[in-house]
């Protein structure tokens, strides 16, 4: 099934920004590059990404993290509510500025730097929607496992978008001009084994009313219905804004490859 609101790649429509930012924060664009809090049209896709740093965040109590390419810096304000400390990195100025406007301070501070050089020992690493940007996808695997060498309780989380139920179907790839490579389960699985000897598997799987929606798709023709009655944007004006993170849930893979194959994103866990 698609999601209810595509990807934000269509470089001649109109520029969107960020609503309702506090006193003294700069909003940013949505380019399709990161989702984005505070954009009605985008709650679909953040709350996607919200529901994994949710299901992390009760995972690194009391640990160090790191939280490379953190973007906006909403995933990292997450991971900081139950961590020990959250340092988010990215390289983009305006995001960077951002991040540190809005989230900046107590546990957490935002530092602008490369993923290549930066260079501070933690327990974890979160790592999302982020290796399909990158040319060299291994390397940074690498540099994730060097930050949390020597941690007992070392852990790298890794997630990144299913090819197969991202691009349109028949589609090698989604039109998302800023992805590099785009993975499927065996092949995504074989590049976290190629570089850490522990590696669990997890798909990213409708929940609640999105399960019934895509139910409704995919059993009832829903799509087309509302398209001949007409309601189609009046009902997704509803309906996006609605759906929140518990409307996601994440799935193992020991409950079968299948179900991997089928899943939004894919997420590992990484031991060393």
């Amino acid at each position: 099934m698609s999601a209810p609101a595509p990807e934000r790649t269509d470089p001649q429509a109109p520029r969107i920004f960020q609503e309702n930012q506090p006193d003294g924060v700069p909003p940013l664009e949505l380019t399709g590059e990161r989702t984005l809090p505070d954009v009605p049209d985008e709650n679909y896709w953040f709350r996607r990404h919200l529901a994994v740093y949710e299901w992390i965040a009760l995972r690194v109590g009391g640990l160090r993290v790191v939280d490379l390419a953190c973007g906006e810096g909403y995933g990292s304000a997450v991971l900081a509510r139950t961590a020990a400390s959250v340092v988010g990195v990215d390289a983009n100025p305006e995001a960077w500025e951002h991040a540190s406007a809005r989230y900046g301070g107590g546990r957490i501070r935002f530092e602008r730097e490369l993923i290549e050089s930066f260079d501070e020992p933690c327990d974890a690493v979160v790592f999302l929607q982020t290796i399909e940007h990158v040319q060299d996808p291994g390397a940074i695997l690498d540099r994730c496992r060097e930050l949390v060498a020597g941690s007992p309780r070392a852990a790298v989380y890794v997630s990144t978008p299913n090819v197969v139920t991202l691009a349109p179907e028949g589609a090698e790839r989604s039109g998302n001009p800023w992805h590099v490579h785009e993975y499927r389960a065996a092949e995504f699985r074989e590049l976290c084994e190629a570089h850490f000897p522990h590696v669990e598997l997890y798909g990213l799987h409708h929940a609640r009313k999105l399960a019934a929606h895509q139910a409704a798709i995919e059993r009832l023709g829903w799509d087309s219905v509302h398209a001949r009655l007409g309601i189609t944007d009046a009902f997704y004006r509803r309906f996006v804004p609605a759906i929140s993170e518990r409307d996601f849930r994440l799935v193992p893979a020991q409950a079968g490859e299948a179900t991997l194959d089928r899943a939004l994103d894919f997420l590992a866990v990484l031991r060393p």
